[in-house]
């Protein structure tokens, strides 16, 4: 239950992160507007840090490589998000957004990449795919 909170406040945060990314952008611009919300995130998260140290930093060196390159991800993720809702509108953008989500982490899990348990593909699961990739193309007519 807990867990599928967090990700019903992520859904929210991500939706509204968009669209406020997508309004700064009118006024400085698509890599200006990443570099500000990147920045502003950081500064949000090392005060944070600094009030809970939690003693795991000590761990980083254990961490390989290709996932310390997570967060150059969000740079993607906040330029394609905001340029999207400029081009198509946030319903639209959100719709294709979430099923690409949807789609690459069916992906991962399916195959078991970046440590991820493999779990077995079910044709329900295919077909709900199938079925939200139908919804938005009916949500873009």
């Amino acid at each position: 239950m807990k867990g599928a909170l967090f990700a019903l406040l992520g859904g929210l945060c991500i939706t509204m992160q968009g669209i406020f990314n997508a309004r700064m952008s009118d006024a400085i611009g698509g890599w200006h507007t990443t570099s500000m919300v990147h920045l502003v995130a950081f500064t949000i998260a090392m005060t944070i840090y600094m009030k809970v140290r939690d003693g795991k930093g000590k761990s980083f060196r254990q961490v390989p490589f290709l996932y310390l390159i997570g967060g150059s991800f969000g740079v993607i993720v906040v330029f394609s998000e905001l340029t999207a809702i400029h081009m198509i509108g946030p319903a639209s953008a959100i719709a294709i957004l979430l099923v690409a989500q949807i789609g690459t982490a069916f992906l991962i899990e399916s195959r078991g990449w970046f440590g991820e348990k493999k779990i077995p593909v079910t044709p329900r699961q295919a077909m709900g795919l199938s079925m939200m990739l139908a919804g938005v193309v009916l949500f873009q007519l």
